[in-house]
């Protein structure tokens, strides 16, 4: 009787496309990030009732709208993953070019929401294009910058790769501030700083990118009263109303360590932004302070692991574009939870993952489907580029 072998689904001989992907592709990563969905799914399932009445919408609506959004994340960063380097680069450009020319024509045909023009109709979907310039433009300067080293003196050369992106970079913030969207710009600006000096940026052109960028914070303090507002309000706050900080304070206080429990905060039923801006301060108030932990650690975890597989790495374009995407994705998630905490002055700013917000959902699982693609383990496949 002949004798039956076992078979494994994931078979190390195996060189199907499947199998290949399994191997080399970073699990832990892609579980902590089921995680936060899980995360998301579950908060938005508590918020969607106080949330969606107060806005006028029906109880479950922004829960059944996030819950439909999942599977189609979850689909993009899978997708994105089993991508070559060189089909990621080759679609991260036709987006980036697509996300630009909407982002250029969003003041004109956009939606107005709270004072600011950054969402257009699409297909009957409601669309934030900027979302879509994070991961593209990192992986855009990723390969400008690799193109050669930034030590050298043919003046030529060394424009064409550091002075086209700086060209780049500086139409893509003029779009944002015209919005405005200053927080997106200034995840962008950090993300680009941080390319260039990882890239070998000269020290002078350090020092002066640092005080561009300071006197670009005067200049927007200065001259844009909404952030005027905020910073006074941050540095004095009896100068303004603080109404949503308060509140969240007092969730993260009532909250304790353990939460009130699923469905049982109150922040959600008082603040605008429960679902979105503040949704780290109802996590504090109904799961508590070891769940905070849990969802900081998971971030914190997410970027450790996305770097330790770059220090392994040859390639200096797949260094610089994971080390864009990984930034842009932490300082984003600490934004949300500094503001939530009144470390910083407030800033619209989603929570990746788990906060409400279709556009964000599916920009950062694009991202992180492409951070997954270049850091699988691959043989020679970067050379090609």
């Amino acid at each position: 009787m002949e004798q039956v072998t076992n078979y494994k689904i994931f078979n190390r001989t195996d060189r199907s496309l499947l199998n290949l992907w399994w191997w080399t592709v970073d699990r832990w990563t892609i579980a902590a990030l089921f995680l936060l969905l899980f995360i998301g799914g579950f908060m938005n399932i508590s918020v969607s009732g106080a949330t969606g009445g107060r806005i006028g919408l029906d109880t479950f609506y922004l829960a059944r709208h996030h819950l439909v959004m999942i599977p189609a994340a979850i689909f993009i960063m899978l997708f994105f993953s089993f991508l070559s380097v060189r089909h990621l680069f080759q679609a991260a450009m036709i987006i980036l070019a697509g996300s630009i020319f909407l982002t250029l024509v969003t003041p004109f045909i956009g939606s107005e929401i709270k004072g600011a023009k950054r969402w257009i109709r699409l297909v009957g979907f409601s669309l934030q294009p900027s979302e879509f310039i994070k991961p593209t433009f990192a992986i855009a300067t990723a390969w400008l910058l690799a193109r050669q080293s930034l030590h050298i003196s043919d003046w030529k050369k060394f424009l064409s790769s550091w002075g086209f992106s700086l060209i780049l970079y500086g139409f893509i913030i003029f779009l944002l501030i015209r919005q405005p969207d200053l927080g997106m710009a200034f995840v962008i600006s950090i993300t680009w700083f941080a390319q260039l000096f990882f890239a070998g940026l000269h020290r002078g052109w350090v020092l002066f990118l640092l005080i561009s960028g300071i006197l670009g914070l005067i200049a927007a303090y200065t001259f844009l009263p909404h952030v005027a507002a905020r910073v006074d309000r941050f540095l004095n706050p009896e100068a303004g109303d603080n109404f949503q900080v308060n509140q969240a304070l007092q969730a993260f206080s009532s909250g304790g360590l353990y939460g009130k429990g699923p469905g049982e905060g109150v922040v959600k039923k008082n603040i605008p932004d429960a679902h979105s801006d503040f949704i780290f301060a109802v996590i504090g108030e109904e799961l508590g302070l070891i769940a905070c932990i849990l969802v900081v650690a998971l971030y914190g975890f997410i970027f450790l692991r996305g770097t330790s597989r770059l220090l392994r790495e040859d390639s200096l374009f797949v260094v610089l574009a994971s080390a864009g995407i990984l930034i842009s994705f932490t300082i984003q998630a600490m934004i949300n939870i500094a503001s939530a905490i009144n470390l910083i002055p407030t800033k619209g700013m989603t929570l990746p993952f788990i906060s409400y917000g279709g556009s964000s959902m599916i920009a950062i699982s694009m991202a992180m489907g492409m951070l997954l693609s270049l850091t699988r383990q691959r043989l020679g496949e970067t050379e090609q580029l």
